[in-house]
Formats: structure tokens, C-alpha cells, sequence
């Protein structure tokens, strides 16, 4: 296979500026994901009336509804009511909006692998149900959750090649015009590959090493 080094060469500025665009979305949409998640997940653990209902309703809409099609519902279909947001925010609020649901059932499995003998000694204790979060549930929730955090953080990073539906100049919008316009379909392909592992390669790296100081810690076994 011969490669145009020279057409990679020219449009490889682009590609820096749409890995930029990918991983500001994914960060954004990250951090309040995990917001998002860790709320739904306390209203769910402790069973809040109401809440936990509009909890359990927003997961399920979340994660059986795919991504692109809350990306047009944000884009296409808010403006008709009047509420009209830049491409980049709909990306961001889409992605908090799927990543929010797989976040919170991570966080709630890690809230609720916590042994019921601990909770009653932190009740004998006279803690209260906020010390009893904070030095006894929190700690270990995160530690047992953090897998699953981690392989949604990567998921969701990965969704974010979507969002050139509602064109967004995201490294998968950049690939296909190119494609499109000079038929360099493995320049593009490969340029797209490697792009993606410098960003995700780093997030798997950091992620396993987290995985195995936990499991030598003594949690998630």
C-alpha cells in the first residue's frame, strides 16, 4: 500500500484541530456525566420518593435511546419550541445525558457492594447518614466502581464520533469530508486510528494501573 505522505502532511493541522474539538466535548461531557451519575446514584441507593423514579425513568430513556438520535432531538428538534443551543453544547449535553445513566449504575454497584454490617456499626457509632457517606460508603464505592468508570469514560470518548451528525468538526466529520473530497480513504483511516489511540491509549494505560493497585489494595475482588 502506497502511502500520500504529502496529503497527510498538508491536513494534518485539521486533524489536530478536530482531536482538540473531540477531547474538549468528551471532557465536558465527562466531568458532568459523572455528576450527573454520582447524584442519580445516591437518589437510587437510598431510595428518595420521586426522585428515585425520575431517576429510574432518566436511565432507562438514556441508555435505550442511542446517542445520535438525542444529539437531533437537541439540534433539530429544541428550536422548534424555541430553545436553540451551538452544536458544541448539544454535544455536550448529549453526551452528559448517555454517559450520566452508565456512570450512576457504575456508582450505585459500588455503593451497594458495601457490606450492611459496616452501615450498622456506623449506626451504632451515632454518625449519621453523612459521616456514614462520607468516611464509610464514598471511599469504598469509588474504589469498586472505578473499573466501571473507567470503561465508560473510554465508551464515551469513543461516542463522541456521533456527534459529526450534527456537524461538529470532530475528528470523524474531518475524516469522512476528506474522504469525500479527495477519495484518500486510507490516509484519512489511518490519520483517524492513530488520533483516537493518542487519545484513548493514555486513558486504557491509566486505567489498568488503577485496576491493579485497587485489586493488591483489596478492592473489587
Amino acid at each position: 500500500m502506497q502511502l500520500n505522505w504529502g496529503f497527510m502532511e498538508k491536513y494534518l493541522p485539521m486533524y489536530i484541530d478536530a482531536a482538540i474539538l473531540t477531547v474538549k466535548i468528551a471532557f465536558g461531557g465527562i466531568l458532568f456525566s459523572l455528576i450527573t451519575g454520582f447524584i442519580c446514584a445516591i437518589v437510587r441507593y437510598y431510595k428518595i420518593p420521586i426522585l428515585n423514579g425520575i431517576a429510574i425513568v432518566y436511565i432507562e430513556l438514556s441508555r435505550n435511546t442511542p446517542l445520535l438520535v438525542q444529539l437531533f432531538f437537541l439540534y433539530f428538534g429544541l428550536p422548534k419550541i424555541g430553545v436553540v443551543l451551538s452544536a458544541e453544547a448539544c454535544a455536550i449535553i448529549g453526551v452528559t445525558f448517555l454517559g450520566g445513566s452508565y456512570m450512576a449504575e457504575s456508582i450505585r454497584s459500588g455503593f451497594e457492594s458495601i457490606d450492611k454490617v459496616q452501615l450498622e456499626s456506623a449506626a451504632s457509632l451515632d454518625l449519621g447518614p453523612w459521616l456514614t457517606m462520607k468516611e464509610v460508603v464514598f471511599p469504598q464505592a469509588i474504589a469498586v466502581s472505578v473499573p466501571g468508570i473507567c470503561a465508560n469514560v473510554i465508551f464515551l470518548i469513543k461516542e463522541t464520533s456521533v456527534v459529526s451528525g450534527i456537524a461538529l468538526a470532530d475528528l470523524m466529520y474531518v475524516t469522512k469530508d476528506l474522504i469525500g473530497l479527495y477519495y484518500e480513504t486510507d490516509e484519512a483511516l489511518l490519520m483517524l486510528v492513530i488520533f483516537y489511540l493518542i487519545i484513548l491509549l493514555p486513558i486504557s494505560i491509566i486505567a489498568s494501573v488503577l485496576e491493579r493497585r485497587l485489586r493488591y489494595a483489596g478492592f473489587g475482588d
